[in-house]
């Protein structure tokens, strides 16, 4: 209940009312249904996990149905119980180095007991809730563990288009390559090399009928083309063989040290969740870039999403697959063939099996240089020249090196660990190098900080300063974006001092005139919690002289352009503010009220001033008021041609179907729009502010009129005509509600009160609106008008 706004008190003989909430009723029973979109999108997906489960269980060395029933579990697993609705999992490109060493070290049982075990430890995870945790990993980091992957995938497949075999690790894959140049295998060659012209031409396809071609995956049309072009020119090569489903590995118990055990399930857990979790959130990017799918696909529940690839790697390795992860290019072809929800992601799963189960000789005319040179394709767009870019532009380019050559050179877990190192001490040499300069322009000392300013820098900080003479102008501009306790310690000493001995001191950020924001109040401010909602006076006595430094502008010089203290970022730090404090404490009663819908008891119609914060002056929160603001709190007489039907619509909405107890008008000190109807002239252009204004002349006409009363402000006449004006206007109007049919219907039923209010914006001091034998007072609200 608002302090300013007292309403109706319940009458014990009167029924009350119970409303839904004001969203679509629940329907009768509801049927399972797949929407065409998603039905479309799962073959589209379908046609591109085919040929690259099977590649990648190639490259890995795993036996070939594993690929497939990764695929089949990744869809429906992780796809059912994931927390990311359009993500597709299955056989990541980004384990086959993984998987790769732990078959050749522990053998294939062992590796899907591994995968198993790894599960669990996702699922301990997601559990733990520490999804969120794991984006803490520096891009530059997660993106060269992929390159270095990349390469290295690339390479082992290198040998296999070739027509020879893959050796152990990139060392020895170099080492070998001159001589499998000198011996290749033109047939293997040749279809490899078309596999590679068809993925890469397919694509560009020019035309409308280029358009309706590119709708086949590229990777189905290589690998088919190729496998055609194969059987008809005769050529003899590998191709897929996959065994009967009887004579299927499952997983073993783990055989192996159990450090190394350990070792190889942390590293699966590792790159299976990071690619997972990041996959997730590169999905919701994906999802706010189409229109209206945002409404209809939840944002990824990251948490979930690692309780689902935990569930999906345990099932996988039991039934003796590949590990599973969120995989990109299958989630992209998902998202841009239309699917809206988690049911392609499933179904493109159930399509896996069937043909798992019922196409098995088709699989087996596909070559194995073909595959090869598919995984080989993939591996070398995991090295993205995007990301390059990106790492260099925010000076990470060597832990992203570092990362690569780790993994190509050691392996995976030893190249992250490295990147890791090289991430914390790149940070620490940003930490510690901050150069503090000092030079004198024109009489002014500028004392310049680029860096962080941390407690390492302290001693430099205080050198610079005490160069600056006892009296002088000083200017220290923090070219960085973190301070820690010990130099603001230093700073504001420093800067106490100087002051009391006659000196000037400005302190301003990376751009002219910026302020730092500093981590106390100021001495004197009284309205520091709305401090992001306005533009703040009390970092600085009114008093103060305009600045006299170059490059800066004190708060009280007038600015000429009006575009001073506007920053672009306002609105970002407001958000984030919001996202940091507010928001916490606000989510369960806003969490409660999207389900049971809005209920407001007040309707409050005011001006669209920006001094006006409905929600500050009534102590209000979320549900409370149903808000309806326009220039000078106006309400259009019903029948009357405004071409603006909005604040009759929220009326007529507000009264009889959210069936509010009371309606407050509420005008304000100092309005524009009263200011604009009394210096108004007839005649000139009708603007569209003119128009609407034209609603307010029968205020203009009841102030002008002797014979109707003149409102007073607790007892005393008002300032001046326009604050005649706004008292007036606020009485005018609530005659104007009373002639709409809704109000009137519910004043005569008793279910509805009319208020009028005036909010003083100088004295911060709300007035409400009596009227007694013809007197009309705004009084002051007081506590007992609680109880009147």
């Amino acid at each position: 209940m608002s302090a300013c706004v007292p309403t109706r008190a319940p009458d014990p003989n009167r029924t009350e009312r119970t409303h839904r909430p004001h969203s679509p009723p629940p329907g009768g029973p509801r049927r399972f249904r797949i929407a065409g979109a998603d039905v479309s999108a799962s073959i589209a997906v379908f046609l591109i996990a085919l040929p690259l489960s099977l590649g990648i269980a190639l490259a890995t060395g795993a036996p070939l149905q594993a690929g497939l029933v990764a695929a089949a579990v990744g869809g429906l697993v992780a796809g059912r119980l994931g927390g990311s609705p359009l993500q597709v999992s299955g056989p990541a490109a980004g384990l086959t180095v993984v998987t790769a060493d732990l078959i050749q070290r522990y053998g294939w049982r062992t590796t899907c007991a591994i995968t198993v075990l790894a599960g669990v430890a996702q699922l301990g995870l997601g559990c733990l809730r520490v999804a969120r945790g794991a984006l803490a990993v520096s891009p530059a980091i997660v993106h060269g563990m992929l390159a270095g992957i990349g390469v290295t995938i690339a390479v082992a497949q290198l040998h296999i288009v070739l027509g020879g075999t893959p050796q152990s690790s990139v060392p020895d894959n170099l080492r070998a390559l001159p001589a499998q140049l000198a011996d290749m295998g033109l047939a293997a060659v040749s279809v490899s090399a078309l596999t590679l012209t068809l993925l890469l031409l397919w694509p560009r396809l020019p035309g409308r009928a280029g358009r309706l071609l590119r709708k086949v995956p590229a990777a189905l049309v290589a690998v088919a083309g190729a496998s055609a072009a194969a059987a008809l020119v005769g050529l003899r090569l590998p191709k897929v063989d996959l065994p009967s489903w009887s004579n299927h590995a499952l997983a073993g118990l783990p055989e192996g040290p159990v450090l190394g055990l350990v070792a190889a399930v942390l590293t699966t857990t590792l790159v299976c969740s990071v690619q997972s979790l990041l996959g997730a959130v590169a999905v919701d990017k994906l999802v706010a870039g189409r229109p209206g799918l945002p409404a209809r696909v939840r944002r990824s529940d990251l948490d979930r999403e690692l309780l689902g690839q935990g569930a999906a790697n345990i099932v996988s390795g039991s039934l003796g697959g590949l590990p599973i992860a969120g995989v990109a290019v299958r989630t992209s072809a998902n998202v841009h063939a239309g699917a809206v929800s988690r049911n392609s992601t499933m179904l493109h799963g159930v399509l896996v099996v069937i043909a798992a189960l019922l196409m098995v000789p088709i699989l087996e005319l596909i070559p194995l240089a073909s595959l090869a040179a598919l995984v080989m394709a993939v591996g070398i767009q995991m090295v993205s020249l995007h990301h390059i870019r990106t790492v260099t532009r925010h000076r990470e380019v060597w832990v992203y090196a570092v990362t690569t050559l780790g993994v190509v050179s050691l392996g995976v877990l030893q190249g992250v660990a490295l990147g890791i190192a090289m991430a914390v001490g790149v940070a620490l040499h940003r930490l510690t190098r901050t150069r503090i300069t000092h030079e004198e322009t024109e009489g002014v000392h500028h004392v310049h900080v680029r860096g962080q300013l941390t407690f390492l820098a302290v001693p430099r900080l205080s050198r610079a300063l005490h160069l600056v003479p006892h009296g002088a102008d000083t200017v220290v501009e923090l070219d960085g974006s973190f301070m820690d306790h010990a130099a603001y310690e230093t700073l504001q000493d420093w800067q106490k001092t100087h002051t009391a001995q006659g000196g000037t001191v400005e302190i301003t950020g990376r751009h002219p005139g910026t302020r730092i924001s500093e981590p106390q109040a100021v001495t004197g401010c009284r309205c520091r919690p709305w401090t992001p909602w306005r533009n703040h006076q009390c970092d600085r006595p009114q008093s103060a002289s305009p600045s006299r430094f170059r490059g800066g502008r004190d708060r009280t010089e007038p600015d000429p352009t009006g575009t001073a203290g506007a920053s672009g970022h306002e609105l970002v730090r407001g958000i984030s503010a919001f996202q940091r404090n507010t928001a916490p404490l606000v989510r369960s009663e806003l969490a409660r009220l999207a389900r049971e819908g809005q209920r407001p008891s007040q309707l409050f119609l005011t001006c669209a001033d920006s001094r006006l914060v409905t929600s500050m002056i009534t102590s209000s929160g979320p549900g409370d008021l149903f808000v309806v603001r326009n220039v000078g709190n106006l309400v259009p007489r019903p029948g009357e041609e405004s071409g603006d039907d909005s604040v009759a619509a929220a009326i007529e909405y507000a009264v009889d179907v959210l069936r509010v107890r009371s309606i407050t008008v509420c005008g304000h000190s100092g309005c524009g729009a009263m200011q604009a109807l009394l210096s108004s002239e007839p005649g000139g252009a009708q603007t569209p502010l003119k128009r609407w204004l034209r609603h307010g002349l029968p205020s203009l006409e009841r102030m002008a009129d002797d014979s109707l009363p003149w409102g007073s402000l607790a007892g005393r006449a008002p300032d001046d005509a326009v604050e005649q004006l706004c008292l007036t206007n606020v009485v005018q109007q609530l005659e104007h509600l009373r002639a709409h049919d809704s109000v009137a219907r519910a004043l005569d039923e008793g279910t509805l009160e009319l208020h009028g209010m005036y909010f003083h914006v100088g004295e911060a001091e709300a007035y409400l609106l009596t009227e007694t034998d013809g007197v009309v007072v705004f009084d002051r609200v007081r506590e007992a008008d609680l109880t009147a």
